[in-house]
């Protein structure tokens, strides 16, 4: 990634001191909640203080009555159901909080996962297909559907219901109107500014919550949580809330497919934050729809067997770690083309061979080596498919929608998107999509940048302030870990340790503490100038029965002075 530049965030400081002192926390957290958007003594007791009882009530997003009085109707009348799903974690997870609260209210069912190599994303020919073998007389979709113009028409016109549920981006005219299928009912926060952002797993929860009532409901909020977190969701207001009730919920192993997988991935009860999750669960997850089929997570999700639970979670280990192997051969490949080609505002790469269920996790990769937007495709015959990922400052969404012409179809969010073409037009879109993006972003967008939240010095770092920081959990997107910064720091006693970290004792005046840089050994004649400008999460550490202070090393560089 090209050389970062650093931004500390700065506020009045008056303004800090009057925030810290009415409410009680310390001028670095006060200063770090600004950073946030969280000004008042009211939102600052909100914010550390996540209640479930804070969450809004599930009628006030548009759609919901609608759709559950048409489910308790389909249920009182018998009518065959259809959950119509999708393939990655957040659409799974939606699928199965769907399935457990219909089944739960006696609801004669089917769900359908489709095929990402057979029935592509979404709700198209193979769902319906499913729905009239099955008899289904309503169709409801979780994650999904909102663009699913032709299938939703088909289904209507045999008579079926549909309900619509998803979070992604509708179609929008040049005016940018929302253009929407025929179903009965859609409900999809992105219809509404005021509603909050959802991922698909909330906006399934939020219709069960009006289904179930809050308290038969709370008992889905792990699932809600594990899709929230896989789909990137800023965790924020109402999704900080599922989040931090649904973590709880997920370590205290009550589901028995979440116990067996964290298990098999080497996790303990207690232990489990959502950056754990990202890194363990969710790829073991997303690896069946990557590379297999999907299907049998809604199973692990939802049965009470444990040995069947873990018989799936071992399936999902290992597909996990074939998903790895192909996308290290696909990246190895991307990167070449990248080297041998150059890139200008986008990276776009394509070829024939590149496996459909790994090309987004590599687009991901290449933004984070290059800081591009990312575009890579599998050719196949005369299509080209491909996933695309994009920097923070770009909408990637509206990129695409301005090349729509050249599409076959797309779909996604700001920063992640799908999408297919002729492969005919893969040089036009490449050149289309360089001079659109070459318009929405400034030289300086293209400059990655570290942000950290307050300047300070060692004295400042206590075991008060971690516990106080520790309040800011769970940590993600809209919600990063903090940041602090400190210039002008000794470095005593530098040393590569482990598998190559670097270690060392920083001091600062006549504070000494703790440091070490994971992953940083080949920075090591970087220390040689004796003194660093350093950027670092505090943290405690506990070893062999001792606690000490430990600045875990984000990044550093050598002091001017």
């Amino acid at each position: 990634m090209p050389q970062r530049k650093w931004f500390v965030q700065r506020t009045n400081p008056e303004y800090i001191k009057y925030l810290s002192q009415s409410t009680g926390i310390s001028p670095a957290l006060a200063q770090i909640l600004i950073n946030r958007g969280i000004k008042t003594p009211e939102s600052v007791k909100q914010f550390l203080s996540p209640d479930i009882n804070h969450l809004i009530d599930p009628f006030d997003i548009k759609g919901i009555k609608e759709a559950v009085d048409i489910l308790k109707d389909a249920i009182k009348d018998g009518r065959r159901i259809l959950v119509h799903g999708d393939y990655d974690t957040d659409g799974l997870t939606a699928t199965a909080i769907v399935v457990e609260s219909l089944r739960s209210l006696g609801a004669e069912l089917e769900y359908f996962i489709p095929d990402r190599f057979v029935d592509g994303y979404g709700f198209s020919n193979g769902g319906l297909q499913h729905a009239l073998n099955t008899g289904t007389s309503l169709i409801l979709t979780v994650d999904c559907g909102i663009t699913s113009f032709d299938a939703i028409k088909k289904a209507k016109s045999k008579g079926i219901t549909v309900i619509v549920t998803d979070h992604h981006e509708p179609k929008r005219d040049s005016s940018g109107v929302s253009i929407l299928p025929e179903a009965d009912v859609i409900v999809n926060p992105r219809l509404d500014p005021e509603a909050p952002v959802m991922s698909g797993a909330m906006v399934a929860f939020k219709l069960c919550e009006g289904l179930l009532g809050r308290g038969e409901a709370r008992r889905l909020l792990d699932l809600a949580a594990l899709g929230s977190i896989a789909d990137i969701i800023p965790l924020v207001d109402e999704c900080r809330i599922v989040v931090k009730e649904g973590l709880s919920l997920i370590n205290s192993f009550e589901r028995k497919g979440i116990k067996a997988l964290a298990e098999v991935s080497g996790l303990r009860a207690g232990n489990i934050n959502a950056g754990v999750l990202s890194f363990t669960l969710i790829p073991r997850i997303n690896a069946s729809g990557r590379i297999d089929h999907a299907r049998d997570v809604i199973q692990l999700l939802l049965t009470d067997d444990y040995d069947e639970a873990v018989s799936i979670a071992e399936r999902l280990h290992d597909l996990n770690l074939k998903r790895q192997r192909i996308e290290e051969d696909v990246l190895s490949q991307a990167m070449e083309d990248v080297q041998h080609r150059g890139y200008d505002f986008a990276i776009v790469c394509a070829s024939e061979g590149w496996h459909e269920g790994v090309v987004g996790i590599v687009a991901a990769r290449l933004v984070e080596r290059f800081y591009r937007p990312a575009f890579v495709f599998n050719i196949d015959g005369d299509i080209a498919k491909g996933s695309a990922r994009s920097i923070p400052p770009l909408d990637l969404y509206e990129c695409i929608s301005r090349c729509s012409d050249l599409l076959i179809s797309f779909g996604g969010h700001k920063q992640a998107a799908g999408l297919k073409l002729p492969v005919d037009r893969l040089t036009e879109f490449e050149e289309r999509i360089n001079i659109i993006i070459s318009e929405m972003l400034t030289d300086e967008d293209l400059i990655p940048t570290l942000t950290i939240d307050a300047a300070v010095r060692l004295k400042e770092v206590s075991f008060r302030l971690i516990q106080e920081l520790q309040k800011l959990e769970p940590y993600g997107a809209g919600n990063p870990e903090p940041l602090l910064g400190t210039k002008a720091l000794e470095v005593l006693n530098p040393r590569i340790v482990g598998n190559n970290h670097l270690k060392m004792l920083l001091k600062d005046n006549s504070v000494v503490m703790d440091a070490i840089g994971f992953d940083m050994a080949e920075r090591f004649e970087m220390l040689q100038n004796g003194r660093i400008d350093a950027v670092y999460c505090p943290s405690i550490n506990e070893w062999e029965g001792g606690r000490f202070l430990q600045l875990r090393l984000r990044t550093f560089r050598a002091s001017e002075n």
